[in-house]
């Protein structure tokens, strides 16, 4: 750590990655089709997916299923799973780049860049959880051997800072070229009386994040909370390359019997920086609906988020 600064480098290795080739078995004018149907087409600048992977991409609204999650990860209040993080990443970017999480948590952005063979670097503020997320990394980060099948080599960097994300201009972290990230849902881990936060309270995990002023977690009023969190996305904005895409994902928040429209504010906001190019809705059809409101008023069971997909301009 340099004098002044409040940040530590907890992490950074080298991984050699071995993307294995898919068998081709036609050729034609700058498009290859390989042994299992798929057609890739050489000219396509921003991914290595297939026709049939685009498209089914392209889809406005999914439904994902994460498997269960292991103890040391359900300590964190509010984690997204790495195999949703891993097909953005795999539309957004192609082997051996560099993707940026400036909330990293428990570290599932970096775990998903390593399973799909990019670089990361991921920034988180509490201590705690940067401890887990090297951990986990780590645990990953055995050397590979090469597969007996044909492959083209990857040297891949990981890289994680333990620190405050608004410092991220002086963490020397370079150009990246992507950036995959969920904020924390304003002060809605401090609601009381949450029937999830009972639960995990009676299980001995965390009900929120720290008690760190520095947490936006732990803003108090809402504005300033989607204010802040705007001027955080303008800095990765800076560290971004041209033409990048950031994909934020975040919710609606319901709170005193009022909706507060974050992933709506954040887009407006965002507009001045980025080109808001759409959404993605993420349909979460596994949560056990509850009786909120019954026979008084209505409330919803809230079980979707927008995955925000901002580009800087070229």
């Amino acid at each position: 750590m340099a004098d002044g600064d409040t940040w530590n480098l907890l992490l950074d290795r080298e991984y050699e990655y071995h993307e294995v080739q898919p068998v081709v078995q036609e050729e034609g004018d700058g498009w290859v089709r390989y042994q299992d149907g798929r057609k890739y087409h050489l000219g396509n600048r921003l991914n290595r997916l297939d026709t049939r992977r685009w498209l089914k991409f392209q889809k406005s609204w999914f439904i994902h299923k994460p498997r269960p999650r292991k103890s040391e990860v359900k300590l964190h209040p509010a984690k997204y799973p790495e195999e949703l993080i891993a097909e953005f990443i795999g539309f957004f970017t192609k082997p051996g780049m560099i993707v940026l999480d400036p909330m990293l948590g428990t570290g599932s952005s970096l775990l998903a860049a390593l399973e799909t063979g990019r670089s990361g670097v991921g920034i988180e503020l509490q201590p705690k959880y940067a401890a887990i997320a090297r951990q986990r990394l780590e645990a990953q980060l055995a050397p590979s051997l090469p597969p007996s099948s044909e492959s083209e080599l990857h040297q891949l960097r990981f890289r994680l800072l333990q620190g405050d994300a608004f410092q991220m201009t002086k963490m020397e972290i370079g150009d990246v070229d992507y950036c995959i990230t969920s904020p924390p849902y304003w002060d809605m881990l401090r609601a009381k009386g949450s029937e999830t936060q009972k639960t995990r309270k009676e299980a001995g995990l965390d009900v929120h994040y720290s008690e760190d002023e520095s947490d936006l977690g732990n803003l108090e009023d809402y504005d300033e909370f989607v204010t802040r969190l705007a001027e955080l996305y303008r800095l990765v904005h800076r560290v971004l390359r041209p033409g990048a895409y950031l994909t934020v994902i975040a919710k609606n928040i319901k709170k005193r019997g009022r909706m507060y429209p974050l992933a709506w504010d954040l887009a407006r906001e965002l507009s001045d920086t980025y080109i808001l190019k759409d959404e993605k809705i993420w349909c979460q059809d596994d949560i056990t609906l509850a009786p909120y409101g019954y026979r008084y008023a209505w409330v919803s069971n809230t079980f979707h988020q927008y995955c925000l997909n901002f580009q800087k301009e070229k």
